[in-house]
């Protein structure tokens, strides 16, 4: 029987999270909210120089350690010109296009004040430019924020305090639905901060020992490729990523149940640890799909690419309209949940993962056929080149 989540506080902390900006750059306050969130859980934790919060959830052992991340930053922008007209030019954080941004409620964080706006293409009337304003390209050069103020010229905005670099956060446009859908920008990845926040909530109502330590790691800077690259310890020998799947057509994630991806565009996952994964899955009924992101890039590869030998996978909810007009379904963020649960109750996938170790404790792919009998890996061809010729082969 899967386990009863608090869907009531699922929901409350994903629209919780979503109601603070925090366009990567700018993610002090919702570091603050949810070291709250871990303090009302009593789980402790720690945090690096910049702010990625590094929690652990004691297990009866402390090792082989095992961590879960995801990423508290989104999506964003920040002012690039203060403009003669009294408009703002702005360029991306992160990646994506500009034709997400358009129409976008923002807030511009100045040094001092927050001032409101709005992201218009440079022709936004209608009645002034005609077909000009189907006609005009898809780029961030040609959109340009409205502030909310009395102000006309670029002395103006220089008096009201807005300088060069400051954040422009775009508002979420949450709305929920009975069925379970879930729209908004930022999902990715506040909805997976969500869910692991609930499967924490359950372990600690439950009063559930787990096998070994587990390290939740949350991260402020995936949307820039940097992510878990210095919040990892030292001895975690396997990291589990909880982000966005991309539902599209070619792709078989789904916004129902939980995707496992097989690869990304950094290459593919563990072998033993997704199909770990995928196995408890099966066991659990968690409904399940597994998936390749080409155009994808997560904080398994910022881990990776820093020097740690770990072990990775990435487990996601289905998102519709990834990195733009975004949505879910409860199901989903449920069916992840449900996962990481699962993983955190087994013992560890391998209880001798030294960082160096002997071939005796290195695991063996399957290697036998459907009859069970030992299959015997192909000779290698130099081998075959430069070797005797096998008798009876023929020239």
């Amino acid at each position: 029987m899967k386990p009863v989540l608090d869907n009531e506080y699922l929901l409350h902390t994903l629209e919780t999270l979503l109601g603070i900006h925090s366009p990567t750059g700018y993610t002090d306050p919702i570091v603050r909210v949810v070291c709250g969130m871990l303090d009302d859980l009593g789980v402790q934790y720690e945090l690096t120089r910049r702010g990625a919060i590094r929690a652990t959830i004691p297990g009866r052992q402390k090792g082989p350690e095992r961590a879960v991340v995801t990423h508290l930053d989104t999506l964003g922008g920040m002012v690039k010109e203060l403009k003669e007209n009294g408009r703002l030019a702005m360029v991306p954080v992160g990646t994506w296009s500009s034709r997400f941004a358009e129409g976008g409620r923002v807030s511009i964080f100045t040094d001092n004040l927050v001032f409101r706006g709005q992201v218009l293409p440079l022709k936004a009337s209608g009645h002034t430019y005609n077909e000009g304003v189907d006609t005009q390209p898809i780029s961030w050069e040609n959109v340009e924020v409205r502030v909310d103020e009395r102000v006309n010229s670029q002395r103006g905005l220089e008096m009201l305090g807005i300088g060069i670099g400051d954040f422009i956060g775009f508002d979420a446009g949450v709305e929920t639905f009975p069925n379970g859908f879930i729209n908004a920008r930022h999902l990715d990845n506040k909805a997976g901060v969500a869910s692991v926040l609930a499967a924490t909530k359950y372990i600690r109502d439950e009063g559930i020992t787990l096998p070994v330590d587990l390290h939740l790691l949350f991260t402020i800077s995936e949307e820039v490729g940097s992510g878990a690259s210095a919040v990892l310890h030292g001895d975690v020998a396997e990291m589990i990523t909880i982000d966005n799947g991309t539902s599209a057509p070619g792709q078989a994630s789904s916004e129902f149940g939980v995707t496992i991806a097989m690869a990304d565009s950094t290459g593919p996952f563990d072998y033993h640890l997704t199909h770990h994964l995928l196995k408890l899955c099966e066991e659990n009924g968690i409904p399940c799909s597994r998936d390749i992101f080409r155009y994808y890039r997560c904080d398994s590869a910022s881990a990776v690419e820093a020097g740690n030998d770990i072990r990775t996978a990435l487990v996601t909810f289905g998102v519709d309209g990834s990195h733009g007009y975004e949505r879910t379904n409860l199901d989903s963020l449920q069916s992840v949940a449900w996962l990481l649960l699962a993983y955190a109750g087994k013992t560890p996938l391998y209880e001798q993962q030294e960082t160096l170790g002997s071939l005796e404790s290195f695991p063996e792919t399957r290697d036998t056929d459907v009859l069970g009998k030992k299959v015997m890996p192909p000779k290698p061809i130099v081998q075959r080149l430069l070797g005797p010729k096998p008798e009876g082969e023929l020239s």
